[in-house]
């Protein structure tokens, strides 16, 4: 393949964003969804907190029902999903038609979660079209670049939601790792400020005693520059 335009690049990105955003945020409802169903509370306001969204929702049934498929929600894992999609569709040339169509299951599957009474079997079919598309992508896209783009995006998700979740030092580390070999294979232009609190900050999460999340999610979000 040629070089790879800006708008291009900026897609495959996004892509690997949205479909980490999908797969990471189906574990995270459905551990709310569970509780909740099983009356251990109502515990959807700490999750909106957790990942900065606001609380929009009545109640937890109201919640249940919307962060999970309703498409008007910006912030739903419905919508997230069809970004994904609208980024994978115009790429399809970039990433081939048996890629993409891993991503048009995922779309199908949580259209029958929508309607399911029991909605977690069929999310768990969403993630499990989400992990095909990313052994797909690997092993069908010919172009390294290509790949390295969206599993830089997909380990930049992965470091942003693992921060607000404030999962420990091993976890980050490891992401953090992986993003590297990726980032430096994408030829994307990104913060090199950044990227050092980066290493330095979840470097140092074994020997410090207060972690600054916050500050984490902020620079991997300033991170890459497109």
């Amino acid at each position: 393949m040629g070089i790879i335009s800006l708008e291009q690049t900026n897609r495959l990105y996004w892509l690997g964003r949205y479909s980490e955003r999908v797969y990471t945020t189906i574990r995270l409802y459905s551990k709310c969804y569970d509780d909740m169903i099983d009356d251990i509370g109502e515990n959807y306001s700490d999750f909106c907190m957790m990942l900065e969204i606001p609380n929009i929702y009545k109640d937890k049934d109201d919640f249940n029902q919307r962060y999970g498929f309703d498409e008007t929600d910006p912030n739903s894992i419905l919508s997230n999903l069809m970004r994904a999609y609208d980024n994978a569709i115009v790429l399809r040339e970039e990433i081939g038609s048996e890629t993409l169509s891993y991503i048009q299951l995922a779309i199908y599957a949580i259209n029958k979660a929508k309607i399911s009474r029991a909605p977690l079997l069929e999310l768990q079919n969403v993630q499990d079209n989400i992990l095909a598309f990313w052994g797909i992508a690997d092993d069908f896209i010919e172009s390294e670049t290509i790949r390295n783009i969206i599993r830089t995006g997909k380990r930049v998700e992965r470091i942003d939601l693992y921060a607000r979740l404030k999962i420990g030092a091993r976890e980050l580390k490891s992401e953090l790792c992986r993003m590297h070999v990726r980032l430096a294979g994408s030829g994307m232009p990104y913060n090199q400020n950044c990227l050092d609190f980066l290493n330095d900050a979840i470097g140092q999460m074994d020997v410090t005693e207060t972690v600054d999340y916050g500050s984490i999610v902020r620079n991997i979000e300033s991170l890459v520059k497109i």
